[in-house]
């Protein structure tokens, strides 16, 4: 490469750092407008299904005055609303609104043979008050279906017989129960109806009239139950459904929830929350499944993680009865719930739990009706991500053109060119790619600079001249200048999908395996490949050129099963061990934020110990490969931008602390083995060899 290429690589580079450091500098009035977003609603709503509780109590002998008990306990433990479903026959046969026949126990009723041609479904009015309630709901619901309803009554009670096979009568949704809603709503609850996109064709006014009820109720938050949103339609020209319904919704001033971790999102809602200009909270669901077999500890401390770690502000419980053949009896978890929720004492008094409720309360979160974030923008908030994207495509160049010096300038050009045209095309795409790019960048860079640092003090011989001491200040400050350069990417990430979608989930932060395996990849690349006084070139073909024997291909097979370990670990869906949740329930209550065991327990001491090994030893470089995981590992933790802003920087600092100290351990123990080695070992083996 011509010599004045290399001059102008060296000044653009002095020169692109600036860049970078402006980015960050700019990118911090964004993040302080995110952190204040997510102090904006501290409300949480801890809601239970209205329709297991009836179908609990549809076991007891008396099942209205179990739902009233029960109802009582939970609202006295903590629970401030109910979620009620579209209704369904069974559902008002557990209210004891109706009772459900097929054709032949009507005619059983009746006192007459079913005719063979008879497949109906009859309904009788248990509480003739509520007639005049109940059956025009029903009558417009079966029509909607597609059955023809007619009037029947039986000894003296009215009903109606549905032209429609009793199993899928059962089954087909109507309007939500309104005496229950009003009744829930005067007993001091949050109404949630749950709604679906079961009716086809989507009837607008039938719609707008169930939200006019809500809103004299003062409903303001509405679920969904089903594949999709209501309104929502495959077919291009339904998708006015939705539109619709969201110009509703906002007229009568109710948002949505939106359940995480569903293995399917549900089709709609990203639109419908863009619609209701993110009129969105984020809820957090224990299925029936999991309500009946959940460990009470372990149901609290998912509750109130929920809440803490990932902005949730609906906890949505559910119950379920199940046969225990061991008690001999049928049980259901509603006790439980309640333990869980007010806290528990053992027999003698002592605090066992001090429940969800009083910890959500500590950690400064209130039970009440929650509301979506207030969302705050930073002054001239475009403007400052733009130069934050300026920064990040510097970074980006920058840490090119520490392995390809000639494509520095070549990089940064395309980076800005391309990035702009991205832009035009698909801002969203631009900014999350450029968000992994920085990502990526920042750690691969900050442990590449510490690579060449270290190499520069040992081919100048002042690593020989260091002290223990010495050398334990000068890693300590490397470490240091390390872990400042790598979180150099959080800012930059932070600023580029600073949009609420991304809080909410209905967007995320692409790349999560990338960013796990590329900056440990391009260290190693570094490591192996650069330096040593050799080319690239000369480096790689002296390592293919080794003869390969049966140590290598058992350590390539163990790198790659911990390789695919550690990828399964990574990510929300990351697989853990029962003791290593157990160790992470440990740590949460020890330090109230839970640091990440890959940081301070592995990552970071090796890191720490590497740099000061490093600094004599070569083949320390080799734990510095292995440590780069700690780095980007910290990168990644604000990568979860679900997660509060303020509670990532606090794991990512208790990370740094604890990993220190054991770090220092880790020294120290490396210390005391040095000398024993200088000591005896050598004389040891040396005896052997005579």
């Amino acid at each position: 490469m011509p010599q004045w290429v290399n001059r102008l690589n060296t000044i653009m580079a002095k020169w692109l750092w600036w860049v970078v450091l402006l980015g960050v500098i700019a990118s911090l009035p964004v993040v302080y407008a995110r952190e204040q977003t997510e102090q904006s609603a501290n409300e949480v709503a801890i809601v239970m299904d209205y329709r297991d509780l009836l179908q609990v109590s549809n076991t007891q002998v008396d099942p209205r005055r179990f739902v009233e008990e029960q109802i009582g306990l939970l609202k006295d433990a903590g629970v401030n609303g109910m979620v009620v479903f579209e209704s369904t026959l069974e559902e008002l046969s557990w209210a004891g609104e109706v009772n459900v026949y097929n054709a032949t126990q009507a005619a059983l009723l009746e006192g007459r043979v079913s005719p063979p041609d008879d497949n109906g479904t009859y309904v009788v009015f248990n509480r003739p008050e509520h007639e005049a309630t109940f059956r025009p709901i029903i009558e417009w619901a079966f029509r909607h279906h597609g059955a023809e309803v007619t009037s029947w009554s039986v000894k003296g009670q009215a009903g109606v017989r549905i032209s429609m096979g009793y199993d899928d009568a059962i089954l087909r949704p109507m309007q939500p129960n309104p005496l229950a809603i009003k009744s829930l709503s005067e007993a001091g609850f949050l109404v949630i109806p749950r709604l679906s996109d079961r009716f086809d064709p989507f009837d607008q006014t039938e719609v707008a009239r169930w939200l006019d009820s809500y809103q004299e109720l003062g409903i303001d938050r509405i679920v969904f139950d089903g594949e999709a949103v209501t309104g929502f339609a495959d077919d291009d020209e339904k998708h006015k459904g939705i539109t619709f319904f969201a110009g509703e919704l906002k007229e009568h001033g109710i948002g949505v929830a939106i359940f995480e971790n569903l293995r399917i999102p549900q089709k709609g809602m990203s639109k419908l929350a863009n619609l209701l200009g993110y009129n969105a909270i984020r809820a957090h669901s224990v299925s029936e499944a999991e309500m009946s077999v959940i460990k009470k500890p372990v149901l609290e401390d998912r509750l109130v993680l929920a809440v803490k770690d990932r902005n949730i502000r609906l906890l949505y419980l559910n119950a379920i009865t199940v046969r225990d053949s061991t008690k001999g009896q049928v049980t259901h978890p509603l006790q439980n719930i309640v333990d869980v929720l007010k806290g528990e004492k053992d027999d003698d008094g002592n605090t066992v739990s001090v429940g969800v409720v009083k910890q959500l309360h500590d950690f400064g979160f209130e039970i009440g009706s929650p509301k979506a974030f207030q969302i705050e923008h930073a002054p001239a908030e475009m403007a400052l991500r733009g130069v934050a994207m300026l920064g990040a495509i510097a970074l980006v160049a920058l840490t090119i053109g520490l392995f390809l010096p000639s494509l520095l300038v070549p990089s940064l050009v395309a980076g800005a060119v391309g990035g702009a045209g991205l832009y035009v095309l698909s801002s969203t795409l631009m900014v999350q790619a450029l968000a992994l790019m920085a990502g990526i960048a920042a750690p691969t860079a900050a442990v590449v600079l510490l690579v060449k640092r270290i190499r520069v003090l040992r081919d100048s011989g002042e690593d020989r001249k260091m002290s223990s001491l010495h050398r334990l200040g000068g890693a300590l400050l490397l470490f240091v200048r390390t872990t400042i350069l790598s979180l150099a990417a959080v800012p930059f990430v932070v600023a580029l999908l600073n949009h609420i979608s991304y809080s909410l989930v209905l967007q995320q932060f692409r790349g999560v395996s990338a960013l796990h395996l590329v900056p440990i990849g391009l260290v190693a690349l570094y490591v192996f490949l650069y330096g040593s006084g050799n080319t690239v070139i000369g480096n790689a073909r002296k390592i293919l050129s080794m003869p390969l024997t049966v140590l290598w291909i058992a350590g390539v097979g163990v790198l790659a099963v911990v390789g695919y370990y550690y990828l399964s670990r990574t990510g929300n869906s990351g697989q853990v061990t029962g003791i290593e949740k157990e160790f992470r329930s440990l740590m949460e209550n020890t330090f109230g934020v839970r640091p990440r065991i890959k940081e301070f327990m592995f990552g970071h001491p090796l890191f720490f110990a590497g740099i000061f090994i490093a600094l004599r030893y070569r083949w320390g470089m080799v734990l510095l490969v292995v440590g780069t995981i700690a780095q980007l590992s910290m990168v990644d933790t604000f990568a979860h931008i679900h997660t509060p802003l303020l509670l990532s920087f606090i794991r990512v600092l208790l990370g740094l602390g604890i990993g220190l100290l054991l770090g220092f351990v880790a020294i120290a123990v490396w210390q005391v083995l040095e000398r024993l080695w200088q000591r005896w070992g050598k004389k040891v083996l040396g005896d052997a060899g005579q």
